[in-house]
């Protein structure tokens, strides 16, 4: 987790950061739908490495997903103890019985 909280606080930070320096400014000015659409395609990358890749493309691709969901995180204000929190909560929990109970 200390790697994940310095990247939050190293993305808080960058956002407002000169776009024409930081890669976060420039996802950040560039807005929600591309951040957005950026995660898509790490996500699909990942998979792609998942089945076609070797473990190093796959570890790199995963990083990148990382990297980016907390990206559109920060931009919707969420910060990662939330997703902590939710992630704890689901904990000893059945994946099928936590997936029914969303759709009750």
């Amino acid at each position: 987790m200390d790697t994940l909280t310095r990247l939050e606080a190293t993305i808080a930070q960058r956002r407002k950061a000169d776009p024409d320096t930081s890669y976060v400014a420039q996802l950040t000015q560039r807005g929600l739908p591309v951040m957005a659409r950026k995660l898509g395609e790490e996500a699909v990358e990942t998979c792609i490495a998942a089945l076609a890749g070797s473990r190093e493309e796959l570890v790199g691709e995963a990083a990148d997903v990382l990297f980016h969901l907390m990206v559109l995180l920060a931009e919707k204000d969420v910060p990662l103890a939330d997703v902590m929190t939710e992630l704890d909560r689901r904990e000893g929990v059945s994946g099928i019985d936590e997936k029914n109970s969303r759709s009750e």
